[in-house]
């Protein structure tokens, strides 16, 4: 099984990574993988420029000379794609957005309507390809906080395994070690659980969801910090 993992947070030290890092170490205990990571912030991604040369040119390939076109060989040659990010702005980080906006490579200019949605037809046959999202936020477990981005990336992505965890940055906070590892090894079990089911239970998903702190208690050490 081959693992691309596309890092979209900014720090070198990410909570999302964490998390994300529990999750192979569980894969990888149960199937042997392929695991390529990628720190998106460390790779020169620009923006989209809209020229439409890539539906031209029908090579899969974007003309601009920058890292996206690496990316986007990475994720073909890929059986599982794992998106691990912060949640910013109710959203993903923009360096990470500018690679989701320049995928178009991969369509064709043609559209097609299945199910009641319209949507571009792939270049390339992209239908076994497994997308798995993993959004961390900083906020406690408020509804509506990953709504957005549930939203963005069903779209994109049709089906996605996604899992969005609050109070993250927990993860990164020594004092906060009796709950974050708790979480982590959830991540791992997960992680186990995929590679034998090729997905995640609800419960599962659940139990990843969780708060880690009541949301009370979250918001006072937040706000004690300041």
């Amino acid at each position: 099984m081959k693992i691309l993992v596309l890092n979209g947070s900014p720090k070198a030290k990410s909570d999302t990574m964490r998390m994300t890092r529990s999750f192979l170490s569980g894969l990888q205990a149960q199937t042997e993988c392929d695991v390529i990571i990628i720190d998106v912030i460390k790779k020169n991604i620009k923006p989209c420029v809209g020229c439409f040369m890539c539906w031209k040119n029908g090579d899969g390939k974007c003309v601009q000379k920058d890292d996206q076109n690496e990316i986007l060989c990475e994720i073909l040659k890929s059986d599982v794609i794992i998106w691990s990010f912060p949640l910013y702005c109710y959203s993903m980080p923009s360096h990470l957005k500018a690679v989701v906006d320049r995928l178009i490579p991969l369509c064709r200019l043609n559209m097609r309507e299945e199910n009641g949605r319209v949507s571009h037809e792939t270049l390339f046959d992209l239908s076994k390809k497994k997308h798995i999202v993993f959004s961390g936020s900083g906020f406690p477990n408020w509804e509506g906080n990953f709504e957005g981005l549930r939203l963005q990336m069903k779209n994109n992505f049709g089906d996605p395994l996604m899992v969005f965890v609050p109070e993250t940055p927990l993860l990164n906070v020594p004092q906060a070690v009796v709950v974050a590892d708790p979480l982590l090894e959830k991540f791992r079990l997960a992680g186990e659980e995929f590679a034998k089911t090729c997905t995640l239970s609800q419960e599962t998903v659940r139990l990843l969801e969780a708060p880690m702190l009541p949301k009370e208690v979250y918001l006072g050490q937040v706000n004690s910090v300041l």
